[in-house]
């Protein structure tokens, strides 16, 4: 799944659209819930490096509430890492470059989705 995908899955499940809260970057897409205003995505551009890989390449990313007991299982997975600027113990990072499949994504942005709900 690719950045455009998500983002439109994101619209059709959720009904809802980004915001660019950050002038300095403006390709960061927020995405959070009406009624709380949480967050529970955020698509990204990022240097490799920023996750532990070679090189500087811009890679797409998003960043997902993750249950905390699943947190050591989901960054075994090739192209989950520890979230990226968030609280590692409560978020992760998802490559969009392919490595993850989709159904996988799409179940864990339902699981941020759910996290961030509130009662």
């Amino acid at each position: 799944m690719n950045r455009n995908d998500l983002k439109q899955y994101i619209l059709d499940a959720y009904g809802v659209d980004p915001e660019y809260p950050w002038i300095k970057y403006p390709d960061y897409a927020v995405y959070r819930h009406q009624a709380n205003r949480k967050w529970f995505a955020v698509i990204m551009g990022i240097p490799q490096s920023k996750l532990g890989m070679d090189g500087n390449e811009i890679i797409h990313v998003v960043n997902l509430k993750c249950d905390p007991m699943l947190l050591g299982s989901m960054t075994g997975h090739a192209g989950i890492y520890p979230g990226y600027h968030m609280n590692k113990g409560h978020w992760i990072t998802v490559c969009l470059d392919g490595r993850v499949e989709n159904g996988m994504i799409r179940w864990l942005m339902n699981m941020s989705f759910d996290l961030t709900n509130g009662k």
